[in-house]
C-alpha cells in the first residue's frame, strides 16, 4: 500500500470523528464520488495484517448504523469482500486476525434482523403466479391451462413465503456461519441498482475464488493465494447467483460470465439442486452476444414486453372498406353469359308466337298452347345440330321431325314455331 493511499484513509478516519451531525447529509453525498478512496479501502480490507484494518471496520459499522441511507450503502459495497476475507481467513484456520471483519458482519447482521423499535422483524416474499402477467412472461404464450376445481380455488392466490424472525448472533461458528452470510447478501442484493461497479467486479471475482479454490479449476484460473477448500451452502449460492445475475446486465458481462460457470461447477460436484437449477435458468435465457450496456445510468434488465391493449385488425370492418367495396362490387364486369368459363350448359328456348304475330320477349312465358300442338311438339322433336354449339362443345338438341315437316304433312296450327 502505497503512502498516499495511506494518507487518504487516515485522513477519512479523522474527518467523520470532527464532522458535526448537520452536516452529516452532504459528507454523504460526496463520499461516493471518491472512487480514490474507495480503491484504498479495498487494499486495507485485501490485507489482514494491515494496521488500518480494525479502525476502518469500526468506522464502516459507524457508517452503517448512523441511519444515514447513503453512508449505510457506503458499507455495503465493501460486503463481497469482507465475507471473502473472512471465509479465507477461516479456511486457513487463523481466525484472529478476522476479528474486526467478523465484529463488523455481526454488527451489520444484527443490525438489519431488528426494526427500528427493537423487534425481531419477519421478512416476506411474494412469489409470483403464472397465471398473472408480469415483465417477464405473459400467461397466453405459455398455453391453455386445464381449468379444474383445484385450478379454480386456487386461481389469484398468491403465495407468500416468511423469512425470520431470525436469532440475534454474538459470534460465528461453523453452524451458524453461512446463515449469517446468506442473510449478509440478501440484504447486499436488496440495494444492488445502488452499488457501483467496482462493488459488482467484486462480487464477480470472489463468487469464483469461494467456488473453485481447493480444486483442480483453480490452476486453470490461475487463482494464487489458498489452496483450502472453502465450504459454502445451497442458499448462499443461490443469493451469490441473484448478484451476479444483474452483473450480467451492468457492464460486467465477462466477470458475470466466468462466476456463472464457476457456480455450475460447484454446485455439480455438492449436488445441490436449488443452485443448479436457478444457475441452468439464467444461462438458457442470456442473449448470444455480450451485453454492451452502460454503466453509468439506470441499471436494469430489458425485456420485451407484448403489449396489453388490443390491437386493431387490418381487416377490420369500417366506412372507408365498407365505401370501397361496393364500389369494386360495381366494377366488376357481369360474366353470368359466358358459358365457356363458367361450364354452364345453355338451352335455347323455342318461343311460340300467335297469329297475328306478337312475339314474346325472351324469358317471358309464351302463351297457352292447345293441348293437340303441345303433344305433337313435344312428341316430334328430333335431332338439330348447330354449328355454333359444336365448335363450344355443347350437347346437341335432338328432335324426332321438323315442326315444319309435320305442318307440311297436314296438321293445322293456330301458330308457327320459330326457332
Amino acid at each position: 500500500m502505497f503512502t498516499s493511499e495511506k494518507g487518504a484513509v487516515e485522513e477519512w478516519l479523522s474527518e467523520f470523528k470532527t464532522l458535526p451531525e448537520t452536516s452529516l447529509s452532504n459528507y454523504a453525498t460526496n463520499l461516493k464520488d471518491k472512487s480514490s478512496l474507495v480503491s484504498s479501502l479495498y487494499k486495507v480490507i485485501q490485507e489482514p495484517q494491515s494496521e488500518l484494518l480494525e479502525p476502518v471496520c469500526h468506522q464502516l459499522f459507524e457508517f452503517y448504523r448512523s441511519g444515514e441511507e447513503q453512508l449505510l450503502r457506503f458499507t455495503l459495497q465493501f460486503l463481497p469482500e469482507l465475507i471473502w476475507c473472512y471465509l479465507a481467513v477461516s479456511a486457513s484456520r487463523n481466525v484472529h486476525s478476522s476479528g474486526c471483519i467478523e465484529a463488523l458482519l455481526l454488527g451489520v447482521y444484527n443490525l438489519e434482523i431488528v426494526d427500528k423499535q427493537g423487534h425481531s422483524k419477519v421478512l416476506s416474499f411474494t412469489i409470483p403466479s403464472l397465471s398473472k402477467p408480469s415483465v417477464y412472461h405473459e400467461p397466453s404464450s405459455i398455453g391453455s391451462m386445464a381449468l379444474t376445481e383445484s385450478a379454480l380455488s386456487q386461481h389469484g392466490l398468491s403465495k407468500v413465503v416468511y423469512s425470520g424472525p431470525h436469532p440475534q448472533r454474538e459470534m460465528l461458528t461453523a453452524q451458524n456461519r453461512f446463515e449469517v452470510l446468506t442473510f449478509l447478501l440478501l440484504c447486499y442484493n436488496a440495494a444492488l441498482t445502488y452499488m457501483p461497479s467496482v462493488s459488482l467486479q467484486s462480487l464477480c471475482q470472489i463468487c469464483s475464488r469461494i467456488c473453485v479454490c481447493g480444486y483442480p479449476r483453480q490452476h486453470v484460473r490461475k487463482y494464487k493465494g489458498i489452496s483450502s477448500r472453502i465450504p459454502v451452502s445451497s442458499g448462499f449460492m443461490v443469493q451469490m447467483l441473484t448478484g451476479i445475475y444483474f452483473a450480467f446486465y451492468n457492464g460486467e458481462w465477462d466477470l458475470a460470465q466466468k462466476a456463472l460457470d464457476d457456480i455450475i461447477y460447484r454446485a455439480q460436484l455438492e449436488l445441490y439442486p436449488e443452485p443448479l437449477l436457478v444457475a441452468n435458468a439464467i444461462k438458457a435465457s442470456l442473449p448470444h452476444g455480450a451485453m454492451k450496456s452502460s454503466k453509468e445510468g439506470t441499471r436494469c434488465i430489458q425485456v420485451e414486453i407484448t403489449p396489453t391493449s388490443s390491437r386493431i385488425s387490418r381487416n377490420a370492418v369500417t366506412s372507408m372498406s365498407i365505401r370501397g367495396h361496393r364500389w369494386k362490387r360495381h366494377e366488376q364486369p357481369d360474366n353470368s353469359n359466358d358459358t365457356t368459363e363458367l361450364g354452364i350448359l345453355v338451352i335455347p328456348e323455342i318461343s311460340v308466337t300467335n297469329v297475328a304475330g306478337e312475339r314474346t320477349g325472351n324469358g317471358e312465358k309464351g302463351r297457352t298452347l292447345g293441348e293437340i300442338d303441345v303433344q305433337h311438339i313435344q312428341g316430334v322433336q328430333e335431332t338439330a345440330t348447330d354449328p355454333r354449339t359444336e365448335s363450344k362443345g355443347l350437347p346437341e338438341i335432338r328432335r324426332q321431325k321438323s315442326v315444319r315437316k309435320m305442318m307440311e304433312d297436314g296438321i293445322n296450327s293456330p301458330g308457327r314455331v320459330q326457332f
